[in-house]
């Protein structure tokens, strides 16, 4: 019993490095993007999500698909019911939504 825990928490201990590594690639092509002006910086985004939506953003996941960024927010209103806005990243422009969106009036 104790070997094949031994050979987990290994195996864990070589994988755990390259996914810190890989984290600190994607904050840095993010950087290098917004200081290029190819992305809005991720508080504008944020502060507009918030003032044009209902709910708490709980969650920000940056996307660089075929180099088109998109942010993709998760909210959480007071139904209790989370939604995704997904917005272009260098526009602010929404692109879609899933769940029970809730906009402000």
């Amino acid at each position: 019993m104790r070997r094949p825990l031994l050979c987990l928490l290994a195996g864990l201990a070589l994988v755990a490095p390259q996914a810190a590594r890989a984290d600190d690639d994607d904050h840095e092509r993010a950087r290098a993007a917004v200081e290029a002006g190819r992305i809005r910086p991720l508080a504008e985004l944020l502060a507009a999500v918030e003032r044009r939506f209902v709910g708490q953003v709980v969650e920000t996941e940056l996307d660089d698909d075929d180099n088109r960024w998109t942010y993709e927010f998760k909210l959480l209103p007071p139904s209790g019911r989370m939604y995704r806005v997904i917005l272009d990243a260098t526009t602010g422009a929404v692109l879609s939504t899933r769940g029970p969106v809730q906009e402000r009036r």
